[in-house]
């Protein structure tokens, strides 16, 4: 697709307001791409999703038709020789996205930089995951983060300190595409004076394959001799690079494989695979993909035993090999993001973001699979209850950097979120986790703060007075 043209001379504002009414917002949106550096396959993918999205196509999935995922193969049972791991281990490379600014939690730059320990944050436990278990098995084992335009300067400086980190001349990171907002009146590039950068977002991480071909990263890691990529998100530490699953994927002959997990009940919402009826295809349904008529059966855990980790596994030279096919284009389903400009402000212009899933690329390769793993490999931070539980004494970090339950049960958190929903406040009123290793659930109603050295045991709820509370320090509740 050649890039659009604007008329050489656009004249005054007003003039400039008539001349867009002509032009499309494809042209538009392709125009403000070009202008903005996007490499010309983003800007193509970019288009071929805006095609579908003007034609009303939504992405859904409806239950009709699809089957639900059933027998597959458990990590548990994986038999390999220590050298059988070693030798994958020596050819995979680590992806980690990174593009996230955990604004659910109030925070403007990368969620990684969050400390999960006083001394060790995401990003600190990630590459000492990886530096471990290059030294135990001898491999090259390339660390990469996929950094968003708003991630990128703060991430590298905190991982400038790891020197030895890059390794065969590659980089440690690369750059996730951006894409215009559209208005969701017109699918014209929203303008927000108030704040440029906020007319722009990220196109999902399905964008993972596009920015590791137009970065050059895809071609220098087949260069350098890897063959496998294994790739998560950075906020999900459970996902620590396992010799034994990349002895697994190697073995398998796969083109491509995600990491599942058995659902419970409070499994309703994200990703699940299930199988395409028509063809047979491994396919992810995301939330935003369910039609509401068909959202119970969707949720419904022994209907659809699995959800997707976003944890998974692609073959390098496939890859390769599909993205030149198809001339960058993978033809991943579209996902439809209704938002608002700003995010924090509701009533700021009704947006439309152009999505995709990097996990909506099994159903693309022929041979593609699944395989369920604990849900030790799934620990994703995606609020404060969820930073409280990692940061409390229910996880253990060992000498190799990889987070252990210490329990049983993982409890439940639920903290009140007028006062804990984000960091600042959060951090304010818990400084100090509780011991929550002999709790079973923790609810928090109010405005309560935490002393040093709390011990929550069994259920306990702490009750709304209307009025700023505190647990003392050294105090066992339950």
């Amino acid at each position: 697709m050649g890039r659009a043209q604007w008329p050489a001379d656009m004249g005054t504002d007003d003039t400039a307001r008539d001349v867009r009414s002509f032009v499309s917002g494809l042209t538009q949106a392709q125009q403000r791409m070009h202008d903005a550096g996007v490499p010309q396959r983003a800007i193509d993918v970019f288009s071929s999703f805006y095609t579908q999205l003007e034609s009303g196509d939504t992405g859904m999935i409806p239950e009709s038709s699809v089957d639900p995922l059933v027998d597959i193969d458990h990590a548990g049972a994986i038999r390999l020789s220590d050298e059988e791991c070693r030798a994958a281990a020596a050819v995979t490379a680590v992806i980690k996205l990174n593009g996230g600014l955990g604004t659910s939690m109030g925070l403007d730059r990368a969620k990684t930089l969050l400390p999960v320990r006083p001394d060790l944050t995401f990003l600190d436990v990630i590459a000492g995951q990886v530096l471990t278990l290059r030294e135990e098995l001898g491999v090259r084992l390339p660390l990469l983060f996929m950094n968003s335009f708003r991630t990128r300067d703060d991430t590298l400086a905190a991982l400038a300190k790891y020197d030895d980190l890059a390794v065969d001349g590659l980089p440690i990171d690369f750059l996730q595409n951006r894409e215009p907002k559209l208005r969701a009146d017109d699918l014209t590039p929203v303008d927000w004076p108030a704040d440029p950068s906020l007319e722009w977002c990220p196109p999902g991480h399905g964008d993972l394959y596009t920015a590791l071909e137009v970065s050059g990263i895809l071609d220098a890691l087949l260069e350098a001799g890897f063959r496998y990529a294994t790739v998560s998100n950075a906020d999900n530490l459970g996902a620590a690079p396992d010799p034994a699953m990349m002895g697994w994927f190697a073995a398998s002959g796969a083109p491509y494989a995600a990491e599942v997990c058995r659902r419970t009940p409070a499994d309703v919402k994200g990703g699940h695979i299930v199988v395409r009826k028509s063809d047979g295809r491994l396919v992810l349904r995301e939330t935003a993909q369910t039609p509401d008529e068909d959202a119970a059966a969707a949720a419904d855990p022994q209907k659809h035993r699995y959800f997707h980790t976003n944890n998974l596994w692609f073959d390098l030279q496939v890859m390769k090999r599909t993205l030149t096919d198809r001339d960058g284009i993978l033809g991943l389903p579209l996902i439809r993001n209704a938002k608002t400009v700003d995010p924090r402000d509701a009533s700021s212009p009704k947006v439309i973001q152009i999505e995709s899933a990097m996990g909506a690329a099994v159903q693309v390769f022929d041979g593609a699979t699944a395989i369920e793993v604990d849900r030790s490999r799934f620990l994703p931070v995606k609020t404060t209850n969820d930073l409280l539980l990692l940061r409390s004494d229910v996880y253990g970090v060992g000498n190799d950097f990889r987070l252990r339950s210490q329990v049983d049960a993982t409890p439940l958190v639920k903290l009140d979120r007028r006062f804990f929903t984000s960091i600042t406040d959060f951090d304010a009123r818990i400084p100090s986790p509780p011991s929550l290793v002999d709790a079973r659930s923790l609810t928090v109603e109010g405005d309560w703060s935490f002393g040093r050295d709390v011990v929550v045991r069994g259920d306990v709820t702490l009750d709304d007075s209307g009025a700023a509370e505190s647990v003392a320090a050294g105090s066992t509740l339950g």
